[in-house]
């Protein structure tokens, strides 16, 4: 597999040589504006070096990423794996990711630097979903300011649901998830941070694979916490109404059983939940 690390330079508020080590200040959040494209980046790492990468994911690599005109939504640990680290990064159209990735990768002076420790952590870097938002504004909201390095990471538990459809997701589908998943959702206790469909472009940065020829749906909530994410899975488990119209209109469309992932959101993580 490809380890080929997401390139990420240091300017805006990266602490570098000469500073206090291991410190950033906080950061602005991205923009107020939602990204038009979304990649969900899913690595598999080597045993043991999770926290080594999330260190220097948080240290170099958000603030230089920004300033090159992307988003890094949001960064987090898989609760149920610990060699799995997931994050979302957002571009304004696939013209500006076609621009911003060969700029980051290819000429930027962080991945030159930090290149070599980065892909040390990692075994796969290509579980890539290339995502748009399925209506207008189901995506991220914009995020407060992002936490400083040294913040303690939150006890949110952010709950992300991937459908697997025969078919690209149509507009029946995207108004079912609007219009019955989140309202019922947020009723058990969830509260609904965005949802995405297949970004159906052709990858413009094929040095980065992205799996393609795949048609998603991708839900992403919010919970207080692990328990309080235990209590929504057993209330949505014993209302009826969620089983016979929730759960099952998806599944009569879906090629596979629906993949749960639960994460919790890194220190300087701007979803934070």
């Amino acid at each position: 597999m490809n380890p080929f690390f997401k390139n990420l330079l240091f300017l805006h508020g990266y602490v570098g040589p000469g500073a206090l080590p291991g410190r950033a200040p906080a950061s602005p959040a991205s923009t107020s504006r939602s990204p038009g494209v979304v990649e969900l980046r899913d690595y598999t790492l080597h045993p043991g070096q999770r926290d080594v990468l999330v260190a220097l994911f948080e240290r170099a690599f958000i603030e230089s990423q920004e300033a090159l005109g992307m988003q890094v939504l949001g960064h987090f640990r898989d609760l149920d794996d610990p060699d799995r680290f997931v994050w979302f990064r957002g571009f304004a159209d696939m013209a500006a990711r076609g621009e911003a990735l060969p700029a980051f990768y290819r000429h930027g002076e962080a991945w030159r630097t930090h290149r070599d420790a980065a892909n040390a952590t990692m075994r796969d870097s290509d579980n890539v979903l290339l995502l748009r938002e399925a209506w207008p504004g189901s995506g991220f909201a914009p995020a407060a300011p992002r936490p400083p390095a040294g913040t303690t990471p939150a006890a949110a538990c952010i709950v992300v649901v991937t459908h697997a459809l025969a078919q690209p997701a149509d507009a029946e589908m995207r108004e079912f998830f609007r219009t019955s998943v989140q309202p019922l959702a947020r009723v058990h206790g969830a509260r609904p941070l965005a949802t995405f469909v297949t970004e159906r472009a052709t990858n413009n940065f094929p040095a980065l694979p992205v799996r393609e020829g795949e048609h998603v749906v991708v839900s992403v909530s919010a919970f207080d916490d692990v328990t309080a994410h235990a209590r929504y899975a057993e209330a949505i488990r014993a209302d009826v109404r969620w089983q016979r119209e929730v759960a099952g209109f998806p599944a009569s469309r879906s090629i596979a059983p629906p993949q749960v992932r639960r994460l919790q959101p890194c220190a300087r993580s701007a979803v934070r939940g």
